[in-house]
Protein backbone atom coordinates (compact mmCIF):
# COMPACT_ATOMS: atom_id res chain seq x y z
CA UNK A 1 0.00 0.00 0.00
CA UNK A 2 1.15 3.59 -0.50
CA UNK A 3 3.04 5.97 1.30
CA UNK A 4 0.69 9.08 2.46
CA UNK A 5 2.79 12.46 1.76
CA UNK A 6 1.48 14.85 4.20
CA UNK A 7 2.56 18.63 3.23
CA UNK A 8 2.16 22.44 2.59
CA UNK A 9 2.03 23.44 -1.07
CA UNK A 10 4.35 26.28 -0.64
CA UNK A 11 7.17 23.23 -0.05
CA UNK A 12 5.67 21.20 -3.30
CA UNK A 13 9.27 21.34 -4.97
CA UNK A 14 10.96 19.96 -2.08
CA UNK A 15 8.12 17.31 -1.85
CA UNK A 16 7.83 16.63 -5.66
CA UNK A 17 11.96 15.50 -5.67
CA UNK A 18 11.45 13.43 -2.48
CA UNK A 19 8.59 11.83 -3.75
CA UNK A 20 10.21 11.17 -6.94
CA UNK A 21 13.67 9.68 -5.40
CA UNK A 22 11.25 7.20 -3.57
CA UNK A 23 9.38 5.99 -6.38
CA UNK A 24 13.07 5.46 -7.99
CA UNK A 25 13.39 3.16 -4.61
CA UNK A 26 10.31 1.34 -5.48
CA UNK A 27 8.38 3.08 -3.27
CA UNK A 28 4.51 3.77 -3.80
CA UNK A 29 3.68 6.97 -3.15
CA UNK A 30 0.66 8.88 -2.78
CA UNK A 31 0.82 13.02 -3.46
CA UNK A 32 -2.36 14.76 -3.43
CA UNK A 33 -1.30 16.43 -7.01
CA UNK A 34 -0.80 13.19 -8.42
CA UNK A 35 -3.72 11.15 -7.15
CA UNK A 36 -6.38 13.81 -7.76
CA UNK A 37 -8.58 14.62 -10.52
CA UNK A 38 -11.33 17.41 -11.72
CA UNK A 39 -14.32 17.02 -9.57
CA UNK A 40 -13.55 14.65 -6.86
CA UNK A 41 -14.16 15.05 -2.84
CA UNK A 42 -10.65 16.09 -1.95
CA UNK A 43 -11.93 15.69 1.60
CA UNK A 44 -13.32 12.13 0.54
CA UNK A 45 -10.20 11.02 -1.65
CA UNK A 46 -7.54 12.46 1.57
CA UNK A 47 -9.69 10.36 4.32
CA UNK A 48 -9.72 7.42 2.04
CA UNK A 49 -5.76 7.53 0.98
CA UNK A 50 -5.01 7.99 4.66
CA UNK A 51 -6.86 5.20 5.63
CA UNK A 52 -5.17 2.77 3.51
CA UNK A 53 -1.97 4.06 3.43
CA UNK A 54 0.89 2.18 5.18
CA UNK A 55 2.77 5.53 7.16
CA UNK A 56 1.95 8.75 6.46
CA UNK A 57 5.12 10.78 5.87
CA UNK A 58 4.80 14.68 7.29
CA UNK A 59 6.85 17.14 5.88
CA UNK A 60 7.71 19.67 8.90
CA UNK A 61 8.19 23.32 7.68
CA UNK A 62 6.83 26.90 9.35
CA UNK A 63 3.95 26.80 6.63
CA UNK A 64 3.04 22.79 7.16
CA UNK A 65 2.69 23.97 11.16
CA UNK A 66 0.50 26.66 10.37
CA UNK A 67 -1.80 24.59 7.86
CA UNK A 68 -5.31 23.43 9.15
CA UNK A 69 -5.24 20.94 6.66
CA UNK A 70 -2.31 19.45 7.63
CA UNK A 71 -2.64 19.28 11.45
CA UNK A 72 -6.05 17.45 9.85
CA UNK A 73 -3.91 14.68 7.80
CA UNK A 74 -1.41 14.75 10.96
CA UNK A 75 -4.62 14.05 13.90
CA UNK A 76 -5.37 10.99 11.30
CA UNK A 77 -2.38 9.84 11.37
CA UNK A 78 -1.85 9.49 14.97
CA UNK A 79 -5.54 8.08 15.60
CA UNK A 80 -4.42 5.49 13.77
CA UNK A 81 -0.71 5.19 15.32
CA UNK A 82 -2.97 4.80 18.97
CA UNK A 83 -5.49 2.28 17.46
CA UNK A 84 -3.24 -0.04 15.84
CA UNK A 85 -0.43 0.30 18.22
CA UNK A 86 2.50 0.44 15.48
CA UNK A 87 4.59 3.53 13.64
CA UNK A 88 2.04 5.41 11.25
CA UNK A 89 3.79 8.55 11.50
CA UNK A 90 7.28 9.73 10.05
CA UNK A 91 8.05 12.92 10.45
CA UNK A 92 10.31 14.71 7.77
CA UNK A 93 11.88 18.03 8.94
CA UNK A 94 12.45 20.19 5.78
CA UNK A 95 12.71 23.93 7.07
CA UNK A 96 12.99 24.58 11.09
CA UNK A 97 10.04 25.39 12.49
CA UNK A 98 7.92 24.55 16.30
CA UNK A 99 7.53 20.84 15.86
CA UNK A 100 4.44 19.40 17.34
CA UNK A 101 3.91 18.33 20.56
CA UNK A 102 3.04 15.15 19.94
CA UNK A 103 5.89 14.46 17.46
CA UNK A 104 8.32 15.82 19.11
CA UNK A 105 9.55 12.82 21.03
CA UNK A 106 9.96 11.04 17.54
CA UNK A 107 13.38 10.73 15.26
CA UNK A 108 13.21 12.47 12.08
CA UNK A 109 14.70 12.55 9.08
CA UNK A 110 16.59 15.56 8.99
CA UNK A 111 16.96 17.51 5.28
CA UNK A 112 17.62 20.72 6.26
CA UNK A 113 21.12 20.50 5.34
CA UNK A 114 21.74 17.65 3.40
CA UNK A 115 19.08 16.24 1.17
CA UNK A 116 21.04 12.55 0.42
CA UNK A 117 21.15 11.95 4.08
CA UNK A 118 17.89 12.64 4.70
CA UNK A 119 16.84 10.64 2.59
CA UNK A 120 18.71 7.51 3.21
CA UNK A 121 17.13 8.10 6.71
CA UNK A 122 13.66 8.04 5.18
CA UNK A 123 14.14 5.29 3.13
CA UNK A 124 14.63 2.74 5.89
CA UNK A 125 12.68 3.85 7.86
CA UNK A 126 9.88 3.20 5.08
CA UNK A 127 11.16 -0.28 4.09
CA UNK A 128 10.37 -0.93 7.82
CA UNK A 129 6.33 -0.14 7.04
CA UNK A 130 6.17 -0.61 3.47
CA UNK A 131 7.64 -3.91 3.18
CA UNK A 132 4.92 -6.94 4.05
CA UNK A 133 7.09 -9.52 2.08
CA UNK A 134 9.97 -9.49 4.52
CA UNK A 135 10.17 -9.47 8.48
CA UNK A 136 10.85 -10.27 11.77
CA UNK A 137 9.14 -12.34 13.87
CA UNK A 138 10.47 -11.98 17.98
CA UNK A 139 9.47 -13.57 21.05
CA UNK A 140 11.04 -13.55 24.18
CA UNK A 141 13.29 -17.01 23.72
CA UNK A 142 13.18 -17.10 20.13
CA UNK A 143 12.89 -15.13 16.69
CA UNK A 144 12.16 -16.18 12.87
CA UNK A 145 13.45 -14.27 10.28
CA UNK A 146 11.12 -14.84 7.23
CA UNK A 147 10.74 -13.87 2.86
CA UNK A 148 8.17 -13.95 0.93
CA UNK A 149 8.63 -14.54 -2.65
CA UNK A 150 6.49 -15.66 -6.23
CA UNK A 151 7.02 -16.44 -9.80
CA UNK A 152 5.80 -19.29 -12.45
CA UNK A 153 7.39 -22.37 -12.77
CA UNK A 154 6.47 -24.28 -15.94
CA UNK A 155 3.29 -21.67 -16.31
CA UNK A 156 2.62 -22.44 -12.97
CA UNK A 157 2.14 -19.69 -10.07
CA UNK A 158 4.30 -20.68 -7.14
CA UNK A 159 4.24 -18.33 -4.17
CA UNK A 160 7.41 -19.78 -2.03
CA UNK A 161 7.76 -18.72 2.20
CA UNK A 162 10.97 -18.88 3.39
CA UNK A 163 11.08 -19.27 7.25
CA UNK A 164 14.54 -19.44 10.02
CA UNK A 165 13.74 -19.86 13.47
CA UNK A 166 16.71 -19.06 15.80
CA UNK A 167 16.33 -20.14 19.55
CA UNK A 168 18.06 -17.91 21.85
CA UNK A 169 19.91 -20.20 23.92
CA UNK A 170 20.34 -23.10 21.37
CA UNK A 171 23.15 -23.92 19.08
CA UNK A 172 20.21 -25.23 16.53
CA UNK A 173 17.96 -23.27 13.37
CA UNK A 174 14.80 -24.87 12.46
CA UNK A 175 14.36 -24.09 7.90
CA UNK A 176 11.03 -24.48 6.85
CA UNK A 177 10.22 -24.06 3.23
CA UNK A 178 6.37 -23.53 1.98
CA UNK A 179 5.59 -23.63 -1.70
CA UNK A 180 1.39 -22.68 -2.26
CA UNK A 181 0.16 -23.58 -5.68
CA UNK A 182 -3.12 -22.50 -6.92
CA UNK A 183 -5.62 -24.76 -8.81
CA UNK A 184 -6.26 -23.65 -12.63
CA UNK A 185 -9.27 -22.00 -11.73
CA UNK A 186 -7.30 -20.11 -8.52
CA UNK A 187 -4.11 -19.46 -11.13
CA UNK A 188 -6.86 -17.55 -13.77
CA UNK A 189 -8.46 -15.38 -10.88
CA UNK A 190 -4.86 -14.58 -9.81
CA UNK A 191 -4.05 -13.67 -13.17
CA UNK A 192 -7.15 -11.50 -13.34
CA UNK A 193 -6.02 -10.03 -10.14
CA UNK A 194 -2.26 -8.95 -11.41
CA UNK A 195 -4.25 -7.47 -14.72
CA UNK A 196 -5.96 -4.85 -12.71
CA UNK A 197 -2.66 -4.22 -10.37
CA UNK A 198 -4.13 -5.88 -7.49
CA UNK A 199 -1.47 -8.72 -6.98
CA UNK A 200 -0.58 -7.20 -3.66
CA UNK A 201 -4.11 -8.39 -2.63
CA UNK A 202 -4.56 -11.55 -4.11
CA UNK A 203 -1.23 -12.57 -2.33
CA UNK A 204 -2.48 -11.64 0.48
CA UNK A 205 -5.64 -13.02 1.11
CA UNK A 206 -3.69 -16.28 -0.18
CA UNK A 207 -1.16 -16.30 2.43
CA UNK A 208 -4.72 -15.48 5.05
CA UNK A 209 -6.21 -18.39 3.84
CA UNK A 210 -3.03 -20.71 4.00
CA UNK A 211 -3.14 -19.59 7.73
CA UNK A 212 -6.32 -19.70 8.62
CA UNK A 213 -6.49 -23.53 7.30
CA UNK A 214 -3.28 -24.75 9.40
CA UNK A 215 -5.09 -22.83 12.62
CA UNK A 216 -8.07 -25.16 12.30
CA UNK A 217 -5.97 -28.52 12.48
CA UNK A 218 -3.17 -26.87 14.70
CA UNK A 219 -0.39 -27.63 12.29
CA UNK A 220 2.81 -29.15 13.90
CA UNK A 221 5.86 -30.90 12.89
CA UNK A 222 8.24 -32.77 15.14
CA UNK A 223 11.81 -32.79 14.26
CA UNK A 224 14.00 -35.88 15.04
CA UNK A 225 16.40 -35.80 13.11
CA UNK A 226 18.52 -34.20 10.40
CA UNK A 227 15.74 -35.31 7.75
CA UNK A 228 13.72 -32.92 6.25
CA UNK A 229 9.90 -33.63 7.17
CA UNK A 230 7.16 -33.01 4.65
CA UNK A 231 3.48 -32.62 4.87
CA UNK A 232 1.07 -31.19 1.81
CA UNK A 233 -1.96 -28.77 3.39
CA UNK A 234 -5.27 -28.21 0.73
CA UNK A 235 -6.78 -24.71 1.21
CA UNK A 236 -9.26 -22.61 -0.39
CA UNK A 237 -10.06 -19.17 -0.84
CA UNK A 238 -13.40 -17.49 -2.24
CA UNK A 239 -11.71 -17.92 -5.61
CA UNK A 240 -10.35 -21.22 -5.58
CA UNK A 241 -8.57 -24.23 -4.32
CA UNK A 242 -4.79 -24.15 -3.14
CA UNK A 243 -1.90 -26.55 -2.34
CA UNK A 244 0.71 -25.63 0.85
CA UNK A 245 4.01 -28.22 0.60
CA UNK A 246 5.56 -27.75 3.59
CA UNK A 247 9.64 -28.74 4.06
CA UNK A 248 10.84 -28.19 7.83
CA UNK A 249 13.98 -29.66 8.74
CA UNK A 250 17.04 -28.97 11.73
CA UNK A 251 20.19 -27.09 11.35
CA UNK A 252 23.02 -26.71 13.50
CA UNK A 253 23.97 -29.04 16.77
CA UNK A 254 22.45 -32.08 17.56
CA UNK A 255 21.29 -31.31 21.08
CA UNK A 256 19.70 -35.29 21.45
CA UNK A 257 16.38 -33.81 21.72
CA UNK A 258 13.28 -33.64 19.55
CA UNK A 259 12.10 -29.96 18.42
CA UNK A 260 8.42 -29.80 17.97
CA UNK A 261 8.32 -26.53 15.20
CA UNK A 262 4.52 -24.96 15.40
CA UNK A 263 3.91 -23.99 11.82
CA UNK A 264 0.11 -22.86 12.20
CA UNK A 265 1.83 -20.22 15.20
CA UNK A 266 4.24 -19.07 13.26
CA UNK A 267 2.40 -18.51 9.63
CA UNK A 268 -0.60 -16.83 11.82
CA UNK A 269 2.45 -14.18 13.33
CA UNK A 270 3.78 -13.81 10.20
CA UNK A 271 -0.15 -13.36 8.45
CA UNK A 272 -0.26 -10.30 11.56
CA UNK A 273 2.58 -8.72 10.44
CA UNK A 274 1.32 -8.90 6.63
CA UNK A 275 -1.85 -7.22 7.87
CA UNK A 276 -0.13 -4.46 9.98
CA UNK A 277 1.59 -3.33 6.85
CA UNK A 278 -1.76 -3.68 4.41
CA UNK A 279 -5.23 -5.02 5.44
CA UNK A 280 -6.65 -6.38 1.97
CA UNK A 281 -9.72 -5.19 1.49
CA UNK A 282 -12.59 -7.29 0.44
CA UNK A 283 -14.34 -9.06 -2.75
CA UNK A 284 -13.20 -9.60 -6.17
Amino acid sequence: MPLFISYSHTDKDFVDNLAMQLVARNVHVWLDRWEMHVGESIIDKVQQAITDASALLVVLSPDAVASEWCRKELNSGLIRELEERRIVILPVLFRDCDIPIFLREKMYADFRTNFDEGLRTIHEAVAKVTNEWRNRLEKPNWHTDWGIDWGYVGGRLVINLTMIEVPESQPYSVLTLISLLPAPDSQRWYKRMVKEGKGDVARNLIIAAFSEALSLIDHKILLEDQFPQHASIPFSTAYGDFLGNITTRLLGTDTGRDVLFYTAQQIAGINEQMKKVVMPPKGK
